[in-house]
């Protein structure tokens, strides 16, 4: 770009020590000399495609053009010409540069070393040499270069370049940490799970690198297009100078007409300016910290109809949490202190979230004849005291008098010594934005939003009245969502959407028109099987990415009209000898320019 600006520069001085110059040969001598220092390159391409076989492209159409005016005396009009459509090349790299710096932030997180804990020693090496079980130190200010888990040392982590998030996370011992992240304030010692290869770091890497392999319709009708048209164009050209010229002499004047022709004609505004669009596309949804792999899924977005979302992890939040708790002599903190004891040594959710909630030091020397029993809860001796803790079967089977809990969720019946003491109700969350989502999603164009969930018709139906879905199917297999997706598939009218953790829905994620992954962030599953990666549980982001997404494709249909409508008008004008070279070169560089400037307006899109 900065090579660019200053052949243009040094183009347009040329151009101007001209305008002091009265001797034609010497005038002649130095236009030559300021269209080299800007046309060089495109001749140089021009010669090296025909070599190749590949002739009718935008740098034959200028090349031809201002070869064609110099020999028939527009020393200025050919200089001008190659010196506009640098100009608008100069535009577009800008552009491109911009749109890359909303993604840039991405390629920042590549770390450029590891420091290898040796013995006693540390070395500074490259991070694909690591192997998995080594230990590595990352000290305040760098990136954590690889996958692992801290075993020593307590910090604050910066995630913002994956997740977009400006808040700080905390984390110590025996938590797992992503590549990419920055260190902020504190040493720590981490021991590494993955290489490099498979590290999240990479594999977002790759994704960013790739995107922009996969095109769009729009894409790829208009490489098509060009190939077509360019030939065609070039053909009219040369019948526009030798019929006339056969029939009514004068080949100068129709010479000069084919030239203009040749300059209006060039589809370089099209070539550049819609992958360009969608390219800023990416780049402004990157802002916000969502990884579309390709154009094509971003065009696909911009018109979908139904969305297809799972419910724990996607509209709720994943984690069982006591929400609240009945007793009947005890108080609510003693009632939770028997079950998080009796809870102790099991890993069930509903256990974790148990110890969780009452989230104190437990004396394990209180807790004897400790039994798990399969569906349906723990019994133990806590302080002496029998404890039960389990469902509506456990108090059955113990011939317990309890009290039915009718909320919906999980419903903990706790018995001290044969007595009933009271119930605590367990249940996943509604994420906060989830009905925020729905209806913004509704406002975008979706007509259908369908929830596919394993869990019970009771919690089901529950978290669906709550966010008005549409339709709700529960108790599903895996296999049964697979097979819901695929009947959708036949009578959807656009696009269909799933959206799903990226870890059990990869099935229905791959089959999907769009598979987006809530939460990819650390999940292969997700950056592998998905389309679109969230690098959040954030399910707002969704709605956003459609509005980009059809801003996107708004911003490509005005600049194929507008180019299209222009080159038409301006091609008839110079075909009927009306406009000179001068609305060639705004038909060609000008309008590049303007879809340049339009595509532009995708960056500015609202986080």
């Amino acid at each position: 770009m900065k090579n660019n600006l200053i052949k243009i520069v040094a183009s347009i001085l040329m151009f101007l020590i001209t305008l002091f110059i009265s001797e034609p040969l010497i005038k002649k001598i130095l236009f030559i000399i300021a269209y080299l220092i800007v046309g060089f390159n495109v001749l140089k391409k021009s010669i090296k495609n025909i070599l190749k076989g590949e002739i009718f492209d935008e740098n034959f159409l200028m090349s031809i053009a201002t070869l064609g005016a110099f020999l028939i005396g527009e020393d200025e009009e050919a200089l001008a010409v190659m010196l506009f459509y640098q100009i608008g090349e100069l535009f577009n790299d800008y552009a491109v540069d911009k749109s890359k710096k909303s993604i840039s932030k991405l390629m920042d997180i590549r770390p450029d070393y590891a420091n290898l804990c040796i013995d006693d020693d540390i070395k500074k090496v490259d991070p694909s040499s690591v192997k998995i079980g080594d230990i590595i130190i990352v000290k305040p200010g760098e990136k954590i270069p690889l996958d692992g888990t801290i075993i020593s040392g307590d910090t604050m982590i910066d995630t913002h370049a994956l997740t977009g998030e400006a808040v700080l996370k905390h984390a110590t011992i025996n938590q797992d940490v992503l590549s990419g992240c920055i260190n902020v304030n504190g040493v720590i010692k981490i021991e590494v799970k993955k290489k490099f290869k498979e590290s999240t770091v990479n594999k977002i890497l790759e994704l960013v690198e790739n995107a922009s392999n996969k095109k769009s319709k729009s894409e790829s009708f208009i490489t098509r297009f060009s190939k077509i048209y360019t030939p065609i164009v070039v053909f009219i050209a040369v019948l526009l100078v030798i019929i006339p010229t056969l029939l009514n002499g004068n080949f100068s004047q129709w010479f000069y007409r084919a030239l203009s022709f040749l300059v209006v004609s060039c589809p370089c505004a099209l070539v550049i300016s819609i992958p360009l669009s969608f390219f800023c596309g990416i780049g402004s949804a990157s802002k916000i910290g969502v990884l579309v792999k390709g154009s094509n899924y971003l065009e696909k977005l911009a018109k979908t109809d139904i969305v297809v979302c799972d419910k724990t992890g996607t509209l709720t939040e994943g984690v069982f949490e006591v929400q609240k708790i009945n007793t009947k002599k005890l108080s609510d903190e003693k009632l939770l202190m028997y079950a998080a004891y009796a809870e102790n040594y099991s890993n069930h959710p509903i256990s974790l979230s148990l110890k969780k909630a009452y989230n104190k030091k437990i004396d394990e020397d209180k807790i004897k004849d400790f039994k798990e029993i399969l569906s349906r809860g723990v019994k133990a001796s806590i302080d002496g005291k029998k404890v039960l803790v389990g469902n509506e079967q456990m108090m059955i089977e113990n011939k317990i008098d309890f009290e039915k809990n009718n909320d919906i969720g999980t419903i903990c019946y706790i018995a001290i010594d044969n007595q009933f003491s009271g119930s605590i109700l367990i249940s996943d969350k509604i994420k906060d934005d989830a009905y925020e989502t729905i209806k913004m999603l509704k406002k975008y164009g979706v007509k259908r939003f369908i929830m596919l969930t394993g869990d019970r018709k009771k919690i089901a139906l529950d978290v669906s009245n709550k966010l008005n879905i549409d339709e709700c199917y529960y108790e599903l297999l895996p296999n049964d969502k697979v097979l819901k997706v695929e009947e959708l598939l036949k009578i959807r009218k656009n696009n269909l959407i799933f959206i799903g953790d990226g870890i059990n829905d990869a099935p229905v994620i791959t089959i999907a028109d769009i598979g987006i992954s809530m939460g990819g962030i650390g999940s292969d599953a997700a950056i592998e099987a998905s389309d679109i990666v969230l690098m959040t549980d954030e399910l707002s982001k969704i709605p956003k990415t459609i509005n980009i997404a059809k801003k996107t494709l708004k911003i490509v249909k005005e600049n194929i009209i507008f180019i299209i409508t222009v080159k038409v008008i301006v091609l008839l004008l110079s075909a009927i000898g009306i406009s000179t070279m001068w609305e060639a070169v705004f038909a060609d560089v000008g309008v590049s320019v303007i879809s340049v400037l339009n595509a532009f307006r995708i960056l500015k899109t609202k986080k």
